[in-house]
């Protein structure tokens, strides 16, 4: 039987991506794990493998299509010899098979019969005057019955005083509702939930193209990495109470130290040093220390519960052509300076290229944001969900500072800025991260244990 190959989903945010190409023709045999298809998502360029052998027998999205969607038919796989004119049926979700409504219990019948329901009882549901006798009135209200609730026997289904005592010594009203008497005092109507707050709506299009002059722009449509970053950042900015502290770091020791580190990496075959440690590398490492030594901080927040994290796993943002990505160092705490370094220039060379698997840059418990090389000395970065912290790097620069005996100096700084999502890291909280980091960063042989 033909099988169909489906649009994958190569993360569990995905909802469509782009066939970028074909590596596979129609007619190619084809091996269970070969590569036919790249696809194109928001953030990196995937392989798409066979799972199962056969011909490819048809291709039905042609390469180079954008938007399509997760699970949609891209290929159809056919043993030799079998015709794969239409692609194979897709499973599809099983209707649910609508709950025929609970028929109401039988009421037992009254031991002096009611008579059936008169229009005094359709008067009561549609809130129409009730007939009845003053006599038959008075004794409802003594006996705390409804008497729109009673059927009536008398002329025109009027209410007398038999239908009354009846409905009293049969115990109900009418067949089928429950006695008056018996039934707890009606609550009062529920209030109407107010109605939530219409989302702010920016303004359309065609609204902001007429503010400018026609043939004064050029229209660029997003595309799909624009499009999730727009989608994530509103999302985050949205649901996600920021908070801000900002701390002033000293970086000369670091800086001495990250020389001599530097000075003495081994040089290999090919006369290069085995590493060369950045200053951001050092910044990752004293982050993930301090969320070891504020476990609470290493946390992520979910509508029921908190998640404390086992391990620090330090997503680092890195701009590439478009938009930007955050491959993720896992486990940075455990990890040395030099481990910490390699593996951030590979995956920020594929990062640019696209290369990244989904699982190195989805999750991590935190983040770093540096934009001190490009001079900008102090800013505010916005929360990446899942995480709970983000810490924005500004620039080191030689400022005036009061040394420890109370003496002024000059030396080298840099201004840092943590956001917390303030439902999972408050302000003590977050406080105290980042004055574990500050020390870090101004004793910076504890980087090294």
């Amino acid at each position: 039987m033909p099988i169909n190959v489906l649009m994958p989903a190569l993360s569990p945010t995905m909802e469509k991506g782009n066939l970028a190409k074909w590596l596979k023709a129609e007619g190619d045999k084809i091996r269970s794990g070969d590569v036919i298809a790249e696809i194109e998502t928001d953030k990196a360029t995937m392989e798409v493998e066979a799972v199962d052998e056969g011909i490819l027998a048809k291709i039905l999205v042609a390469a180079g299509t954008a938007d399509v969607a997760v699970n949609t038919p891209i290929a159809v796989i056919a043993a030799e010899g079998e015709d794969a004119g239409a692609p194979a049926p897709t499973l599809a979700p099983k209707p649910v098979a609508p709950v025929a409504a609970a028929a109401p219990a039988p009421v037992a019948a009254a031991a002096n019969p009611v008579v059936a329901p008169s229009p005094a009882v359709g008067a009561a549901a549609t809130g129409a005057r009730v007939f009845a006798s003053p006599l038959a009135r008075r004794v409802a209200r003594e006996s705390g019955l409804d008497l729109a609730r009673i059927a009536g026997s008398g002329p025109h289904g009027r209410v007398i005083l038999r239908d009354v005592e009846a409905a009293s010594a049969a115990g109900t009203a009418v067949a089928g509702v429950a006695p008056v008497a018996a039934a707890p005092a009606a609550p009062p109507a529920p209030v109407a939930a107010a109605a939530p707050a219409a989302k702010p709506v920016g303004m359309s299009d065609e609204t902001i193209k007429k503010l400018f002059e026609p043939g004064s722009f050029t229209e660029i449509p997003h595309d799909n990495m624009r499009k999730t970053i727009a989608r994530r950042l509103t999302e985050a900015k949205s649901t996600i109470p920021h908070f801000y502290l900002s701390v002033d770091c000293e970086l000369d020791a670091l800086l001495a130290l990250r020389e001599q580190l530097n000075a003495s990496a081994p040089v290999g075959k090919d006369g290069k040093p085995a590493f060369k440690l950045s200053v951001n590398d050092m910044i990752i490492k004293a982050l993930a220390l301090a969320l070891v030594r504020v476990p609470d901080a290493n946390a992520t927040w979910t509508d029921g519960s908190m998640l404390k994290h086992a391990h620090a796993d330090v997503g680092v943002a890195v701009s590439i052509p478009g938009g930007l990505i955050t491959p993720v160092i896992r486990k940075a705490e455990i990890k040395t300076l030099s481990v910490i370094s390699a593996e951030m220039k590979d995956m920020a060379a594929r990062a640019k290229a696209r290369k990244l698997k989904p699982e190195e840059y989805q999750g991590g418990t935190t983040a770093v944001s540096n934009l001190g090389m490009f001079g900008i000395k102090n800013f505010s970065a916005v929360i990446n969900p899942p995480h709970a912290t983000i810490l924005a790097v500004g620039a080191g620069e030689r400022r005036p500072l009061v040394k420890a005996d109370g003496s002024l100096g000059v030396g080298m700084a840099m201004s840092v800025t943590l956001s917390t999502d303030h439902r999972a890291v408050d302000g003590a909280l977050g406080a105290e991260l980042l004055a574990a980091f500050k020390g870090l960063i101004e004793k910076p042989l504890g980087l090294l244990v």
